[in-house]
């Protein structure tokens, strides 16, 4: 396992969880597979795995609660999997701290593609290639960056408000990196899902406004501004 990416998939419909976790095992993962967020998060404290998959309806505790859980004690990546792409659970998963999700049923080659595309944001490999980490982000250039209180090491991957530490997650951290590579720039949910999520197709723009949001009550909730109709920029 040490030489394998480790997967934890909490799922509790056995057919969906024994079948995700050969698909998974056969591209070169190991993966740890639990019927239920208490035995999920037991899991997750003895293997300390590189990325969790969590579906939202688990019983004991559901999957948003085991992610809140997880993100109190890590930064480990983290996709939600959902039966509905409407579900208000995605919206809650994602505030909870999950990085993507998937919506059921899915296809095992997207969901590797996720996977492998959280992973190379965070700097682990992805399964059987490994590869290494791409740039973490477009345009941003070593140094300190400061924007009034707030100052970005982008060199040492470091934020501090007000000379306090914020911790954010690597998600957080490239997001942040995208819009400080370009202050008072406009960018799109499309093109920050291209450059933060990897997505080379139309993606769930929520994934965006979530994140946006979660970063706002770290960093200052004036410092990225909305433009209605167009994305969001960083105030220089």
């Amino acid at each position: 396992m040490a030489d394998q990416t480790h997967v934890l998939f909490v799922e509790d419909d056995d057919v969906i969880r024994e079948a995700t976790q050969l698909a998974l095992e056969r591209d070169g993962f190991a993966v740890t597979a639990m019927p239920d967020g208490l035995s999920g998060l037991e899991a997750f404290r003895a293997n300390r795995p590189d990325i969790a998959l969590l579906d939202v309806m688990v019983p004991g505790l559901d999957g948003v609660s085991l992610c809140r859980r997880i993100r109190d004690e890590s930064t480990v990546p983290v996709i939600m999997l959902s039966a509905r792409a409407d579900s208000i659970d995605v919206v809650l998963g994602l505030e909870a701290g999950a990085d993507d999700y998937v919506t059921k049923p899915f296809d095992g080659a997207v969901l590797v593609a996720r996977i492998r595309a959280v992973l190379r944001r965070f700097g682990h490999a992805s399964g059987g290639d490994r590869t290494a980490e791409e740039a973490t982000t477009s345009g941003a250039g070593g140094g300190l960056l400061t924007f009034g209180e707030l100052e970005i090491d982008t060199e040492g991957m470091e934020v501090r408000k007000a000379g306090e530490q914020v911790a954010l997650t690597p998600t957080e951290m490239r997001l942040l990196l995208e819009f400080s590579s370009a202050p008072g720039t406009v960018l799109s949910r499309d093109k920050l899902l291209e450059r933060v999520w990897d997505y080379g197709w139309g993606g769930d723009t929520r994934v965006v406004d979530v994140h946006v949001q979660r970063l706002r009550t770290k960093i200052g909730q004036d410092r990225i501004e909305t433009v209605r109709g167009f994305g969001y920029k960083l105030k220089a």
